[in-house]
């Protein structure tokens, strides 16, 4: 984790109020000098995001390392892939990974894992101590695959928001619960699945979390517009087949004349993010369309472009209208 979001402060605070130790690593936790590093240090619990996860898999440069000394581990940040839990469990002799989901406007997480219910790779098993949530399809009923939905009070809930209207942002045209509560909003997709167990698959709105950071469409829908062939986009984040990380996917509209060369403007897409919004932010693919879905009010149907993606990945399909 950095201070740069929720889970630092979390880190520091939980540290002192515990009595407990912190271990703090200068550098980036790609490589094999952080896991020696977790090593000397004696960590007994050691926080991930998946897609730190999937790069220690893909390079094994964690294998082999004395992590006898782990007895947990934290994940959060993005959706986690079972495959890639279950291979970080086996570098530490099989200690259980707690998923924890949330945000800094809720003072933490809503839906956790525990350490006195089995651990299942990838997925959740309780909501949050003092927490309580519904899931509901599209019509507002309750579902057991839909969004998620916060059931108020809860200590930690924020009251009001800078520059921003939080009855908006939060509340408006938010359905009424099962029970007619009043509902909180906070847009993410989440499937039940037996034995009392949750899965997360990503943002049911315009908000995306890449590399464990959240970001909107909007903003790097912006700095792609830069690019002088490029006549409109939309960025959405597509879920892998077997799970895990959020994959950055653009719909690209050509400029009139521009020829479509996919791999020039794949490199074009990485490197203008690289250098104007991220660096994590990495495309995975560029799908080249004649035009965009949009609904009356201009607004980008991002549902309906998952859909399609889906749909372009099981067939192969590569370029077509969405009109």
């Amino acid at each position: 984790t950095t201070l740069g979001w929720m889970m630092g402060p979390f880190l520091i605070y939980a540290s002192l109020v515990n009595g407990a130790s912190m271990a703090l690593y200068t550098g980036a936790p790609l490589g094999r000098d952080f896991g020696k590093f977790a090593a000397r240090a004696g960590v007994t619990m050691l926080g991930v995001v998946p897609s730190l996860v999937k790069a220690w898999r893909e390079s094994g440069c964690m294998e082999g390392l004395d992590w006898n000394r782990i007895r947990s581990f934290g994940s959060t940040g993005e959706c986690s892939n079972a495959e890639d839990m279950l291979y970080l469990m086996y570098l530490a002799g099989n200690k259980p990974v707690i998923e924890y989901c949330g945000g800094t406007e809720i003072g933490g997480g809503f839906i956790t894992g525990t350490l006195v219910q089995p651990a299942s790779p990838a997925t959740f098993s309780t909501p949050a101590l003092g927490m309580d949530f519904v899931l509901l399809d599209e019509d507002g009923g309750t579902t057991d695959n839909g969004e998620i939905f916060l059931i108020p009070p809860s200590i930690g809930l924020s009251g009001e928001l800078l520059n921003r209207d939080h009855e908006e942002v939060y509340h408006r045209d938010c359905p009424a619960g099962p029970g007619g509560e009043i509902l909180r909003r906070h847009g993410d997709q989440f499937a039940r699945l037996g034995g009392g167990y949750f899965r997360a698959h990503g943002r049911a709105d315009d908000t995306m979390n890449l590399g464990g950071i959240k970001v909107s469409a909007a903003e790097i829908e912006r700095a792609l517009m830069s690019i002088s062939q490029m006549n409109d986009c939309a960025a959405i984040a597509a879920e892998p087949a077997g799970g895990g990380p959020s994959r950055l996917v653009i719909y690209a509209v050509i400029a009139d004349g521009a020829a479509a060369d996919k791999p020039a403007l794949l490199q074009e897409t990485r490197a203008t993010l690289a250098r104007d919004l991220n660096p994590l932010f990495r495309v995975h693919d560029v799908v080249i369309v004649e035009s965009l879905p949009r609904t009356a009010s201009n607004k980008v149907m991002r549902r309906q472009l998952r859909d399609d993606y889906a749909s372009r990945v099981r067939c192969g399909s590569q370029v077509r209208s969405l009109s």
